[in-house]
């Protein structure tokens, strides 16, 4: 795995891209030599402005997910983002030709080279997705345990794709009952120091739940720790291996002495001024799209177009949200806050449109103006759903540490919450982003909402 920015990305990931951006390079400097004849073109002109072309694609691809392995994406899912991919690419492209010095370079070469390789890229990027073929790198791992949240270890490997192969589950003198295959389990007659090095082992994840009366092999952790094999417990794994903080395997002590949770003025001031450009930016483009909305609202179902209900912000601070209104004026006619469902017969024709775009969204950027929301950050709850979740789900109210967003790290990660358990797991990717938010983070996490919106991605 390799750290940017607080953010981990598996290493056969960061090949791919590096690969595939030299690929972009090379192709330009070789189509060009061959519709040159043969003649070397002034590099010191062309070099740059074709590396940022090279970087610019690969950046877009990588944000656009085509470099990540996810098994619940649907092959119409990846064809969508590969043609956002495309379509931003061209976009680039175009500025960057024009930053090219044209009395040294073939106009039209250079085009033809250029799109053609990338088309090329983006559609071999998307069929990999799909094709079940093996990452890149592979880490050789074994997990120390044989119980649930060993097992849940390995199903967290199937279910996400990552560039992990478990070569088997150590034991350990425990009170937790196994739950993974006997075959699975290695032969205890070897130290652990001994079994990684015989099996050339380079990453151990701890996943015991009882470590108290001498249960974990500690020498021989060290031992392994020593010899550069890393040594990760459940809570480092899930964080750098699925970008979530589980609950499943969290301590207090892990959120009070680990990295993270870091909040500067500088990093708030940064983020205030990018919500309040690109929220003026959005409404102003958007601005035709929201006056269709209401009028279609208005025509179907009547006033209001708009509707207001408090929220939880930062701090636990209640505020009003700004939407369109997508379900009918009597949806709770009783009072009785309930969560949305599937199907949910509450909602209206135009609003089922508006949800599967996301478009009745939009309003929000006034919440953003007015500083009670962000761009990006946690899916901001109603009082009484709060008031429920932080009696039944631990940690629940360090998601109010940062400002609630319009989009964010669960929304792309996670399908839209209609129950508990949905808010447990949309828990654990809040927990990570508030405990790695970055300007960077935020920017992937715009992308991912590009490919969200196209695909209308968990809309209810």
């Amino acid at each position: 795995m390799v750290r940017l920015f607080s953010h981990w990305f598996p290493s056969s990931m960061v090949l791919q891209i590096a690969l595939d951006a030299i690929l972009l390079f090379v192709s330009a400097i070789l189509v060009m030599m061959w519709l040159n004849t043969g003649q070397v073109p002034n590099l010191d002109l062309l070099a740059p402005s074709a590396l940022l072309f090279a970087i610019s694609m690969t950046i877009i691809n990588a944000a656009l997910g085509l470099y990540q392995r996810n098994a619940s994406r649907t092959i119409g899912e990846t064809t969508a983002r590969s043609v956002v991919s495309l379509l931003l690419s061209v976009l680039v492209a175009y500025w960057v030709f024009h930053l090219l010095p044209w009395d040294e370079v073939p106009n039209e070469a250079l085009k033809l080279a250029a799109l053609l390789s990338l088309a090329g890229l983006v559609a071999v990027r998307g069929f990999a997705t799909h094709s079940g073929s093996k990452p890149m790198l592979v880490r050789r791992m074994i997990v120390l345990g044989t119980g649930f949240e060993a097992a849940a270890v390995e199903h967290s490997l199937q279910r996400f794709g990552i560039d992990v192969k478990i070569i088997g589950f150590y034991p350990v003198e425990s009170l937790d009952t196994t739950h993974v295959p006997a075959d699975r389990i290695l032969a205890g007659a070897l130290s652990l120091a001994e079994t990684v090095r015989r099996h050339g082992v380079e990453e151990i994840v701890v996943a015991v739940r009882e470590r108290r009366g001498g249960v974990l092999p500690l020498r021989d952790l060290l031992d392994c720790k020593l010899a550069g094999v890393r040594v990760l417990d459940l809570s480092s794994y899930y964080e750098r291996s699925l970008g979530q903080v589980r609950l499943d395997s969290l301590h207090a002590s892990w959120l009070i002495f680990g990295e993270g949770f870091r909040q500067s003025l500088g990093r708030t001031f940064v983020k205030r001024v990018v919500d309040i450009v690109a929220a003026v930016a959005l409404l102003t483009i958007t601005a035709p799209v929201m006056l269709v909305t209401a009028a279609l609202i208005a025509a179907e179902n009547g006033f209001p177009v708009l509707y207001r209900q408090e929220r939880i912000g930062l701090g636990g601070r209640i505020f009003r949200v700004i939407k369109f209104r997508s379900m009918r004026t009597d949806a709770e006619v009783d009072g009785t806050p309930r969560w949305a469902t599937s199907n949910d017969g509450r909602v209206t024709r135009v609003g089922r449109i508006i949800r599967k775009y996301r478009i009745d969204e939009l309003p929000q950027l006034i919440n953003v103006l007015k500083g009670d929301m962000s761009l990006i950050g946690p899916r901001p709850e109603r009082p009484f759903f709060v008031d429920q979740l932080a009696r039944e789900i631990p940690f629940y109210g360090a998601r109010h540490s940062v400002k609630p967003g319009i989009t964010g790290w669960a929304q792309v990660r996670y399908q839209y919450g209609a129950s508990v358990d949905d808010a447990v797991q949309k828990l654990q990717y809040d927990l990570y982003y508030v405990k790695n938010h970055t300007l960077f983070l935020d920017i992937l996490v715009l992308f991912e909402t590009i490919g969200v919106v196209l695909t209308a991605k968990g809309a209810h």
